[in-house]
């Protein structure tokens, strides 16, 4: 009875703190449906009358057509290199991933400065080849020009997806198709495409999702969505009120989106009715053909990440003399700073409610699993609207420990950098979360129940067997909330303490005051070290797919 108690004490500590941390995810939520439905003020109703028409359509062209055309990209992609065989393929397994280190902001402005009068394009046709462009098509800032940045910089999220699923699937499936006279198109669209529709869906859903929270790319290029009407709502009229309700309003555009997104999906599952898989063998390539494969995807990979990064690179170095200052340094740590305790703080958080979801059977955990995934459904304007507010109110109501600590201003919490990595974790522990619990679905429960079995507690053994069976995990959830981090520009604008900037604040404030060349510095930074933890992230992957 009495080891009975204990490990009931022990499983409600981690229940309780689960809860606590669920709590925290739902509170900017639960704040921001509390202010929707308060009473509109003059400035919503002028909002609501004369612009909201404007960004709904703004924002529904943005995420229909990138979602069609990463879609057609990241498949197509995932499709060539899992099936066949040609020069540089598997430069090409990670290559193509590595667009996702350049966020869409930084290859907004870059390509912006390329195809203007005084970029290397237009100069090149009027020095070189005595033509005058006209200005009209070669402007990137157009719903057109936005659509093309979004599709080149966030493809890899189907691309990756899709190309996992596809190579766990049995060869037998293609050679099936073509024992039936199927050639390789059909094949794809009649066979590979219906049983990827859950791969393909899901991250076209997360696609939208990045580009509902971009404020970048469509503050630079002069696209009016609900991001970019939050802040100026927020910052240049000062009406709490009105941004509350466009909060709101953009929530609900969100869970129509996953809500068509589980309808798209289904209930279809594929299954196998044995455990004897083989995996697709790729087919060799040759001629024509390999050299057809190799052109599509050198072009995209020099679309999304090359011409961009040798670009940057050119800029940086006219400007780094002065770019590179003790200022620059701090930019520097300060984005270590806030991605590394953030991201350390989502993978202990990520640990503890995975752990529970998975010793834990019932309707709670399963709750637990669910909201946990609900931070990175929502916008980071969304959630720093509600942290704001939060943060106020602990503020207001510490006042009186505040004079006491003899402390001159009532905004402690509010100007530091606790607001900042407190959002960051509501905005990723998603995406560290499902890391982790995917580590925890692949080990199973077997060892946790041996190790409770020989009277280790459930503590010991969550840190001397469960943790070290999931490090691979651990390690890649750390690597893709860091990168997510570092690259995240609305959160931290909002959210920022005084005098505290990162390098992706400084690049976009740099670009947006036209210093375009002065960008480069920081936003090289970004991308360099992005691409060394994607490529850090695909060998653990490799590396735990065959341990």
């Amino acid at each position: 009875m009495k080891f009975v108690q204990q490990v009931k004490t022990q499983l409600n500590m981690w229940a309780i703190l689960s809860f606590i941390f669920i709590l925290i995810i739902l509170l900017p939520n639960i704040l921001i449906a509390i202010h929707f439905f308060e009473e509109p003020n003059e400035n919503w109703f002028h909002i609501k009358e004369y612009l909201l028409l404007d960004i709904f359509y703004n924002t529904s062209i943005l995420l229909v057509f990138t979602g069609i055309t990463t879609i057609i990209i990241g498949t197509s992609l995932a499709w060539i290199i899992t099936v066949y065989k040609f020069p540089l393929r598997n430069f090409f397994r990670w290559g193509l991933i590595l667009p996702l280190a350049i966020p869409p902001f930084i290859g907004a402005y870059t390509y912006q400065g390329m195809v203007n009068y005084t970029g290397f394009i237009q100069t090149t046709l009027r020095n070189t080849f005595d033509i005058q462009a006209n200005q009209k098509y070669l402007s990137m800032m157009s719903m057109e020009g936005t659509i093309f940045i979004f599709t080149m910089f966030l493809f890899p999220y189907v691309f990756v997806i899709t190309k996992s699923f596809i190579e766990n699937q049995s060869s037998s499936i293609i050679e099936n198709a073509r024992l039936l006279g199927a050639n390789s198109f059909e094949t794809f669209v009649r066979v590979v495409l219906p049983i990827s529709k859950t791969a393909i869906v899901g991250s076209a859903t997360i696609v939208m999702l990045e580009v509902i929270n971009d404020y970048g790319v469509v503050k630079y290029y002069g696209i009016q969505t609900f991001i970019t009407s939050i802040f100026q709502t927020w910052f240049a009229m000062g009406d709490k009120e009105s941004a509350f309700k466009l909060a709101g309003t953009l929530m609900v555009v969100v869970i129509f989106i996953l809500m068509i997104e589980r309808v798209i999906r289904g209930r279809k599952q594929f299954s196998y009715s044995t455990t004897k898989i083989r995996p697709i063998q790729p087919k060799q390539l040759r001629g024509v053909k390999a050299w057809i494969a190799f052109s599509y995807c050198f072009t995209i990979f020099s679309l999304a990440f090359l011409i961009p990064f040798v670009q940057l690179f050119y800029w940086m170095l006219m400007t780094y003399e002065r770019i590179w200052t003790t200022e620059f340094y701090t930019l520097v740590k300060n984005s270590f700073f806030a991605a590394s305790v953030a991201s350390i703080i989502v993978v202990i958080v990520g640990l503890i409610i995975a752990n529970y979801s998975r010793i834990n059977r019932g309707v709670l955990p399963k709750l637990f699993s669910r909201v946990t995934v609900l931070g990175y459904s929502v916008p980071g304007a969304v959630i720093a609207i509600g942290v704001i507010t939060i943060f106020l109110i602990i503020d207001r109501n510490l006042g009186d420990l505040y004079k006491l600590l003899n402390v001159d201003t009532t905004f402690v919490l509010r100007t530091s950098i606790v607001m900042l990595i407190s959002a960051y974790v509501i905005r990723f522990l998603a995406v560290g979360y499902n890391s982790i619990e995917a580590g925890f679905e692949k080990v199973g429960t077997t060892f946790t129940e041996a190790s409770r079995t020989l009277g280790l507690s459930t503590f010991r053994t969550f840190l001397r067997v469960d943790i070290p069976m999931v490090k691979g995990a651990i390690i890649g959830g750390f690597i893709l909330v860091f990168v997510d981090i570092l690259k995240e520009l609305p959160l931290t604008m909002l959210l920022q303490p005084f005098n505290f900037q990162t390098l992706a604040t400084r690049a976009f404030r740099y670009a947006n005051d036209e210093m375009i060349s002065e960008a480069a510095s920081a936003s090289l930074l970004i991308i360099i070290i992005s691409g060394i933890c994607i490529f850090i992230f695909h060998k653990v992957l490799d590396w735990g797919e065959h341990n």
